[in-house]
């Protein structure tokens, strides 16, 4: 009696779209199936991919190729069609090769291989036919990309901070992800505004939202995804892809910044404000590198010191050679003491801050009045910005030198993003985003109270109240304390108003006004 012949069936998609179809695995493995009982073949073994017929790294293929080594005997390879094999010509015959050296037949029941001149043209040309399919689907999907993306669409996997979702009149389209989308505007805006001084302080930032993902265990994310993040056009609501001859563009996808906000993230960038992020600043020291050694002006150091007991004491001190205080060691309680003190003496009373809150809400009332004579200024600054560009067009189109027309081209390029944010600015004129408490809250909240916030023992708050409260370093000299200190604009109208026996009335009177 003859022995049964043993068979193994390959099964290929390359999309997950194409599991949820007709030709998915389950539909290539009945007919393989079918195709073997037909034949009398035993079926051992089925094997998946969900891999692009032009990626040789298939898992699946591998793992054929590894059984079929360990079998002693011939064994048939059941494909259901050619195109499920490879997706091009010298990839299917190298596949064929490997297969054939590792004691497999390949057969499938849309196509006889065989090995006569016949066949092999006949599998060369549906091999060839295979192959062009997949370039030409490729080149088709790319075009309907480009055309997308020409009208202002994201084509690509949703970026982080964003989620697609079904928009009537637009299909699938990035919309907020939220609370992703918030952290990442937070942390956008503050580097543009120097809340955050470094690219270190804003990864510091987002290393402390748990919601955002991490690169390592430990909670940490690599610099180059803060890169990323700050260069990434899309943020801004535009799109613009290079390699595919899309230039910069209005999305339709609403963004997490301004433009101007991007370009003045990428100006920041440029003039290097990037810098490592120190394991020394920690929240045991968090005055360290901002007080002064009052001998020589350099930054104080922090560390703990090991007394003879074994018991650790925390001191700043100073580090430069050739200072009277080098290595002179000052208490952290009586240096963060006396600073605790400064912060307390910010405080306004409640009267004089109610004041400062009714200038700060008058002068937001008074802004709004200033809007349309700011929009007709950006209308002239608009204009003659497009009479310079088209000059330049018209010395493009007359220069004969390639130096002078690209360097005509890229001076285009930079005047259309000035036009564009120009563009962007006339839109959002007149159109305030938030309410006076909304936009105020936080600085409100802050001035009324600096020391509070910086008693939260959070590093990234505290380091944001030493650049918010104070306009340089502070100075501390061992023997006598701390310096005054230069404080920021809004601290020194609140201490203007609380040093003046008399202040000025405002222009409705101290009294209501008489009926």
């Amino acid at each position: 009696m003859e022995a049964t012949q043993h068979a193994v069936i390959y099964a290929r998609v390359s999309s997950v779209a194409q599991l949820k179809k007709g030709d998915g695995l389950a539909s290539q493995e009945s007919r393989c199936r079918e195709y073997a009982r037909y034949k009398g073949y035993e079926v051992l073994e089925v094997f998946y991919d969900n891999k692009s017929g032009g990626d040789a790294d298939r898992p699946a293929m591998l793992a054929l190729l590894a059984y079929l080594k360990a079998q002693k005997e011939t064994c048939v390879v059941i494909i259901d069609d050619i195109n499920r094999f490879a997706r091009d010509v010298v990839g299917h015959w190298q596949l064929r090769a490997l297969l054939a050296e590792a004691g497999g037949k390949l057969e499938s029941p849309s196509i006889e291989f065989g090995e006569d001149s016949d066949s092999i043209l006949v599998e060369n040309l549906l091999a060839s036919v295979s192959q062009h399919q997949r370039q030409k689907n490729g080149e088709q999907t790319k075009n309907r990309m480009r055309g997308r993306a020409l009208n202002g669409y994201w084509v690509f996997r949703a970026p982080i901070g964003y989620k697609y979702e079904r928009v009537a009149g637009h299909g699938n389209m990035l919309v907020r992800d939220e609370p992703l989308a918030s952290i990442i505007q937070e942390a956008l805006e503050g580097f543009a505004s120097g809340h955050f001084e470094t690219q270190a302080e804003v990864k510091r930032f987002l290393e402390s939202k748990p919601a955002f993902p991490k690169d390592f265990a430990d909670g940490t994310i690599r610099f180059e995804r803060i890169i990323r993040l700050m260069t990434r056009i899309h943020f801004a609501g535009y799109i613009e892809i290079p390699e595919w001859d899309v230039s910069l563009r209005k999305g339709h996808h609403e963004g997490l910044i301004s433009l101007e906000t991007h370009e003045l993230i990428q100006k920041r960038i440029k003039d290097g404000a990037r810098a490592p992020a120190r394991k020394d600043i920690n929240a045991d020291f968090p005055l360290r590198g901002f007080v002064c050694c009052d001998d020589c002006n350099t930054p104080l150091t922090a560390c703990w010191s090991t007394s003879k007991s074994g018991k650790k004491h925390p001191y700043y001190l100073c580090h430069a050679k050739g200072c009277p205080s080098y290595r002179k060691s000052i208490r952290r309680d009586v240096l963060e003491g006396e600073f605790d003190a400064l912060m307390q003496s910010l405080t306004p009373s409640e009267g004089m801050f109610a004041m400062a809150t009714k200038m700060f809400r008058d002068a937001w009332g008074q802004r709004a009045g200033q809007m349309e004579a700011d929009k007709r200024l950006i209308r002239t600054e608009r204009n003659q910005l497009e009479k310079q560009i088209e000059g330049l067009l018209d010395r493009v189109v007359d220069a004969d030198s390639p130096t002078l027309i690209t360097a005509y081209e890229k001076r285009i390029e930079k005047m259309e993003r000035e036009k564009l944010i120009l563009d962007e600015k006339l839109q959002n004129q007149g159109k305030p985003m938030h309410t006076f408490e909304q936009m105020f809250e936080h600085a409100l909240k802050f001035l009324s109270n600096p020391w509070k916030l910086w008693k939260s023992g959070n590093l990234i708050a505290q380091r944001t109240v030493l650049r918010l409260a104070f306009a340089d370093k502070i100075s501390f000299a061992r023997n006598e304390g701390l310096r005054t200190p230069k404080t920021t604009l809004p601290f020194k109208v609140l201490e203007g108003f609380s040093c003046q026996s008399k202040i000025m009335a405002d222009r409705g009177g101290f009294e209501p006004p008489t009926p």
